[in-house]
């Protein structure tokens, strides 16, 4: 086991949040070295190639904020940007800021152990690093969750997960497709496979509410009218609940006649997108509100679908409107019209099991196959992290310490793991948010404290108690909207059999959670235990 060099800080992840947490420490003169998985820059947009991958937030948002340079030269091309866009500009800030001589590519981490000094880190080719402060940068949405169905290893055609895509492509022209799940890269891929495939079944658990995209070229007079404005949209960003440049409409529905609430939602699916959710007040707080909403979205399916015992199947009854991660799409149900596209509910009649020809359902039907695609999600949020194998105080492995549910203090840190930092972990905002604000915030936050600690030789690690208020605010926070009605949702961890059903991510807003998050760098961080070094055995 060789060891190689020994900085002051390690990043795992080198997509949006670790190139920014290199570039900041080095901003600040600390020692940094980044490890990765691919052999490129990008994180999630290096993994999720399949058909159909596109950002939901738009383009002149969904990008960094610390560089009014960088705002100024970088042009989209879309007002939704595409997954090769995205990764085309994460590799140009890598160039622009020369971040990658900071970063050992295809090097994946097996292990991290905090050995009462360092942190000790162990990859797949033998290498082992050491450092004093751990941040993972390793994303939200990064660990794919496979669907443990019988038969999957007997199956003689080929078969994917949308977020381990062959970067080669995937060639499915005159094809018979089997997609399974109808989340958002479902309905991002499915409208592209079918316009390709000889047949398309779509194999749906959970019917889903999406809102269209309409994605368009964005011209030039939008690009310039963005870049001389972005003061103030960062300034709208930085004060929104979900780190968008827009606020929440203060209309309440309630007290609008039908025909004008009618109108008010006519403009907002025309406008399309997540500001969907924006247009009235008190979406996921008011069950009667989320209602009028919900009853607007069935609506367009049953119009959109022209079989209509498909628009019942697509028609979602089971969870509350943007209670799931709300999906946009480019369209999805009109994909249904199609006479190569079939429609199957497993709900209704269960997968049982993948045979050599394709897959069986329970009821005995039987649907041959040469292509099987899993749009079946994540192991969200603190998947990624227990897949690094990492261990705290006395050897704790974070699965034991994690045996009931991912718990942090402020989605930063863990308690029992010191010097370990989370950027966008659980009990944070982000995939409530405009990932990017999120990021950044975190990383900014971190950084900081890991100059503190510096300057002052000291270790930190947050306190059990603060950790135990913290996850009873973020159960309060997703209490007081209807994100827990979704029973299914990944937010809860319900994708995942045996995964413990705890709310993982912050419902407060990220305005709210940002100013606590001052509140506590300006108090001295009071909920973490600080430690000069000399009292570390």
């Amino acid at each position: 086991m060789s060891v190689r060099n020994d900085p002051d800080v390690v990043v795992i992840g080198a997509g949006f949040a670790g190139l920014y947490m290199i570039h900041r420490l080095r901003e600040l003169g600390i020692s940094v070295h980044g490890l990765e998985a691919a052999d490129g820059v990008g994180g999630t947009w290096y993994w999720n190639r399949y058909p159909g991958a596109r950002c939901d937030s738009e383009s002149y948002y969904y990008c960094y904020a610390f560089s009014r340079e960088l705002e100024q030269e970088w042009d989209w091309s879309e007002r939704y940007p595409g997954q090769a866009e995205i990764l085309s500009y994460l590799e140009h800030v890598a160039d622009r800021f020369d971040l990658r001589r900071s970063v050992s590519f295809s090097t994946t981490v097996v292990s991290a152990a905090h050995d009462g000094d360092r942190w000790v880190i162990d990859t797949e080719g033998g290498a082992r690093w050491t450092c004093r402060w751990l941040v993972t940068a390793v994303g939200c949405l990064s660990s794919a969750n496979v669907p443990d169905i019988p038969g999957l290893e007997s199956f003689a055609g080929e078969w994917h997960h949308t977020g381990q895509w062959p970067h080669e492509g995937v060639d499915v022209t005159g094809r018979r497709v089997g997609v399974v799940g109808t989340g958002s890269t479902g309905i991002q891929a499915i409208p592209v496979l079918a316009a390709s495939a000889g047949e398309l079944t779509v194999f749906q658990r959970t019917a889903n509410f999406s809102i269209p995209a309409r994605n368009a070229p964005l011209s030039d007079d939008e690009a310039a009218g963005y870049k001389a404005d972005y003061a103030a949209i960062r300034a709208v960003q930085q004060a929104s609940t979900n780190g968008h440049p827009f606020v929440v409409s203060d209309v309440d529905t309630l007290a609008l006649s039908d025909d004008e609430r009618r109108e008010l939602f006519e403009r907002a699916w025309e406008r399309g997108g997540l500001r969907f959710r924006a247009a009235v007040r008190d979406v996921l707080a008011d069950p009667a509100v989320n209602e009028k909403a919900s009853d607007f979205l069935r609506s367009k399916i049953r119009s959109t679908v022209e079989d209509p015992d498909v628009a019942e199947t697509l028609t979602p009854r089971d969870h509350p409107f943007a209670t799931k991660r709300p999906p946009i799409d480019t369209d999805y149900f009109e994909t249904y019209n199609r006479e190569n596209v079939t429609l199957v509910d497993v709900r209704a009649d269960p997968i049982a099991e993948i045979t050599p020809d394709g897959v069986r359902l329970a009821s005995g039907a039987e649907h041959p196959l040469d292509v099987l695609v899993f749009a079946t999600g994540f192991d969200a949020l603190s998947g990624p992290l227990l897949r690094l194998g990492l261990r705290g105080t006395g050897g704790v492995a974070l699965a034991d310490a994690w045996a009931e549910g991912a718990a942090t203090y402020l989605g930063l840190g863990v308690a029992g793991f010191p010097n370990l930092f989370t950027i966008t972990g659980p009990g944070s905002p982000s995939v409530l948010t405009n990932m990017p604000t999120s990021i950044e915030q975190h990383v900014d936050w971190i950084a900081d404290l890991v100059a503190h600690l510096r300057a002052h030789d000291l270790d930190a690690e947050p306190t059990p108690e603060a950790q135990a208020r913290w996850a009873d605010h973020v159960r309060e926070a997703a209490d007081a909207t209807l994100l827990p009605q979704a029973a299914s949702s990944w937010y809860l961890g319900a994708n995942v059999p045996g995964k413990p059903r705890v709310f993982l991510p912050y419902a407060g807003g990220f305005a709210r959670y940002r100013e606590m998050c001052d509140a506590e760098a300006a108090a001295g961080y009071p909920g973490f235990a600080l430690r000069a070094r000399r009292e570390v055995a």
